[in-house]
């Protein structure tokens, strides 16, 4: 069995990783640290560009698992096709909850508050009073209710607010209450204060937010995304954030980055983070423990976690 690992971190910076394989480490750099056809076990570099993520794949002839570091696989997906049948993909379930839970309450407070404007005033000597509105006493709503789903509603439990509505694709029922089909949605939103998107970019949300799902909105809601920037129409919220009647809290975007001149920077009522959900201190202690976690039950033979989908498996 080819016995190489890929590792997007230096491997004696990673404590408890199991004997056997040969460890690489590859970040994305120009050179490969070895033959691509001799990598059993890929670890995708994190936050890099989707064409430097697959570049070695299309040579990964015996590879048997792609493992990221992130919650979302989209950067990974245009190199599938390129990989033997029976490879694992796994994502980074675990990693990320905690980060991008405090990012998004953090953008939800920011935006409600006013911190931005508070910011500039500051810059300005300026002393800005006034009412702003609360994150107490509103419905939230949560598209995409996964495990980051979870952490966020986790992080907003303290807050007072007064419902929490959660979407999924499928509908099920969880300890704090019911997760509503997609189907659902559009009797949803007229009722939320405030829309969190954290749903993964696939065919089914590619757009999600678009003309018909922001006009169902209610006015003076806040939309909020810490998915993917494709999950929202970019033009259609741009025609809604010029008439005032909603706001946004946005830390991806589409495209991302925008360009300098992009309308999107001088739209009235956004606040833009740049996709910094899940690049924090607690990225790398949790990443590493998932690495460990998954090479050693790659090495013992045992069932793997986060397992997204297998090459050449039937979707039916």
């Amino acid at each position: 069995m080819t016995a190489d690992v890929w590792l997007p971190i230096p491997p004696d910076e990673i404590d408890g990783l199991p004997e056997g394989p040969a460890y690489r480490f590859w970040n994305g750099g120009e050179d490969f640290p070895a033959d691509p056809a001799d990598c059993a076990f890929y670890v995708v570099p994190y936050m890099k560009p989707s064409p430097l993520c697959v570049r070695p794949m299309g040579r990964m002839s015996n590879v048997r698992v792609v493992q990221t570091l992130s919650a979302g696989i989209d950067h990974v997906e245009p190199g599938l096709g390129h990989l033997p049948a029976g490879v694992r993909l796994c994502n980074a379930r675990g990693v990320h909850e905690a980060s991008t839970g405090e990012l998004t309450l953090a953008l939800i407070l920011a935006s409600l508050r006013g911190i931005p404007d508070f910011v500039r005033a500051q810059d300005r000597g300026e002393w800005l009073g006034g009412f702003r509105p609360a994150l107490a006493d509103k419905n939230v709503l949560i598209v995409g209710y996964g495990s980051i789903g979870e952490a966020i509603e986790d992080r907003l439990v303290p807050f007072e607010v007064a419902r929490v509505a959660r979407v999924a694709r499928s509908e099920r029922t969880t300890a704090r209450g019911p997760v509503h089909p997609l189907t659902e949605l559009p009797a949803l939103l007229p009722e939320a204060d405030v829309v969190i998107l954290s749903t993964p970019l696939n065919e089914t949300t590619r757009g999600l937010a678009g003309a018909d799902f922001l006009s169902r909105m209610k006015d003076g809601a806040l939309l909020v995304n810490v998915a993917r920037g494709p999950v929202v129409d970019t033009k259609a919220l741009l025609a809604e954030l010029e008439t005032g009647r909603i706001t946004a809290a946005l830390d991806v975007t589409d495209p991302e980055p925008p360009a300098r001149e992009h309308p999107l920077w001088r739209a009235p009522g956004v606040l833009i983070s740049p996709h910094v959900g899940g690049p924090t201190s607690a990225f790398l202690p949790r990443a590493k423990r998932l690495l460990v976690d998954q090479l050693n039950r790659y090495v013992n033979r045992e069932p793997l976690r986060n397992v997204i989908l297998t090459t050449g498996a039937s979707t039916d």
